[in-house]
């Protein structure tokens, strides 16, 4: 199971958000190069980066960030938050991601999307599956969709797609523990698909659990950030597994 760390970016620094509650944002760094420096040193190849501002707005925003880490690191960078035009993906891929992840767009645009996974391939666009009560979330979560969880999932999967980030909102940054009982659901009923969990993620001991279900991998954010999980840990985890 990969194991990817989160920078989320509001006006150039790393933060996290409860829940995706802007309100609740606590700043964790003022440079976010450093912390993705700190991930490389531990043995750590992967990012998610997400970029709440680009979220917010009708595109992409912190590219910049994006294009500091990617130049300056070896990290291969999931990028995510507020992608809404082929000229904001052209940007994402140009300033260094290796895959992009949509959310709001599968849900809100599915012309576009389904023609970027034709164009890009499924090994570059991660489906942003993001959740409220099995309800598909929207527009930096501040929205819910009409639109069920499962076969959303289901419905993407036919149209190509492999890699799936899932975040239950309840959990994101409660430090409570994932949401087993739904990744569980979705690996059963939707098989074959990468899932990468994501949020609520708060001790060391879960990772195993989540690797035994079948996750592909899985984000974590705040416990690094609070020092639940240590990096050393992590660069444990990822040697011995």
């Amino acid at each position: 199971m990969r194991i990817i760390p989160a920078i989320d970016i509001i006006e150039g620094k790393c933060v996290r958000l409860s829940k995706g509650d802007y309100d609740t944002k606590i700043i964790y760094n003022e440079n976010p190069l450093e912390v993705a420096k700190s991930f490389e040193a531990h043995g750590i190849e992967y990012l998610h980066l997400v970029d709440l501002d680009g979220a917010k707005s009708s595109q992409i925003v912190n590219y910049k960030i994006l294009e500091q880490i990617a130049t300056k690191t070896k990290l291969k960078i999931d990028f995510g938050g507020g992608l809404k035009s082929d000229a904001d993906l052209k940007i994402a891929f140009e300033s260094g991601a290796n895959q992009i992840t949509g959310g709001s767009i599968a849900v809100k645009n599915r012309a576009i999307f389904e023609k970027w996974i034709a164009e890009y391939g499924s090994d570059k666009i991660i489906l942003g599956a993001d959740a409220n009560n099995e309800k598909v979330a929207v527009s930096g979560w501040l929205e819910d969709s009409n639109e069920d969880l499962i076969p959303f999932i289901q419905d993407y999967q036919s149209k190509g797609i492999q890699y799936v980030i899932c975040t239950d909102i309840a959990k994101d940054g409660m430090l409570e523990g994932p949401s087993f009982d739904l990744y569980q659901k979705i690996l059963e009923q939707a098989p074959g698909i990468k899932l990468i969990a994501s949020g609520g993620i708060s001790t060391f001991d879960e990772l195993p659990n989540l690797a035994e279900l079948g996750c592909e991998g899985t984000i974590i954010g705040k416990a690094i950030y609070e020092g639940r999980i240590t990096l050393k840990q992590l660069e444990y985890y990822i040697l011995n597994q």
